[in-house]
């Protein structure tokens, strides 16, 4: 399928497909004779896990970090670490991605509490006071 299909089919945009291309998340696709770019079922499943994955939280750095694993897909899923076709050695990615969302949610429940505290009030969660004039 040509790229806007393939798009299409992973939820996404051709101006995404090339952006990952460029960035080493996607292989350089098959061509036409006329140079353009044709995808298969393989990489539609491929651009799928990249969009899972930078939709949880996950950068385009970090995945290109595990980019050789993306290979190994089946069915949309990611074989486990230490599984038939798994990498030699975890690069702790999820674990390092884990730790910096742990530490910026305590970063803005702090902030959250010190504001709380300025008002002089505990207001509910996403209903903050009007401001006064």
């Amino acid at each position: 399928m040509r790229i806007g299909d393939a798009a299409a089919a992973a939820g996404t945009t051709p101006r995404a497909l090339r952006f990952y291309e460029a960035n080493g998340l996607l292989p350089p696709p098959r061509r036409t004779r006329t140079g353009q770019r044709v995808y298969g079922p393989r990489e539609v499943a491929r651009l799928r896990v990249i969009r899972e994955l930078l939709g949880l939280g996950l950068t385009i750095a970090d995945i290109r970090d595990c980019a050789d694993r993306l290979d190994l897909l089946e069915d949309d899923t990611l074989p486990p670490y230490g599984g038939p076709g798994a990498c030699a050695k975890p690069t702790g990615i999820v674990t390092r991605r884990i730790a910096t969302l742990d530490a910026e949610i305590a970063r803005l429940t702090t902030l959250r509490e010190q504001l709380a505290a300025r008002i002089g009030t505990e207001p509910a969660i996403g209903m903050l006071a009007p401001a006064t004039r």
